[in-house]
């Protein structure tokens, strides 16, 4: 494929040898059909791309959202809870003011 941008309307397509090239680098089994779909596929892909650079200008800032983000995070305050008693007395078991539960690794306690 040629290095320059394809810009609308020019004479200077993908040729199906260029795609057929792109389809052995990328090993993908293309069909003669599809060599020829795909060139126009990427022909237009390629307008595209060429056009978005025609835009791009100096004086306008990247971006990289659509809509300005906010910290979502609320403050860190303390607020009211549950005991230790509290949140064991449905435990159905606790050992020295936690929760107990089986072993699973293995390990000695």
């Amino acid at each position: 494929m040629s290095a320059d941008p394809v810009t609308p309307g020019s004479d200077t397509g993908i040729t199906r040898d260029e795609v057929a090239h792109l389809a052995r680098l990328s090993r993908l089994a293309v069909t003669d059909a599809e060599l020829d779909v795909f060139a126009g596929q990427l022909e237009v892909i390629l307008s595209a791309v060429s056009r978005v650079g025609e835009v791009a200008a100096d004086d306008i800032p990247p971006t990289s959202h659509a809509v300005p983000l906010q910290n979502v995070f609320r403050p860190d305050e303390l607020r009211p809870g549950l005991t230790q008693e509290q949140a064991l007395a449905c435990a159905p078991a606790a050992e020295d003011g936690r929760f107990r539960v089986p072993q699973i690794l293995g390990e000695e306690a």
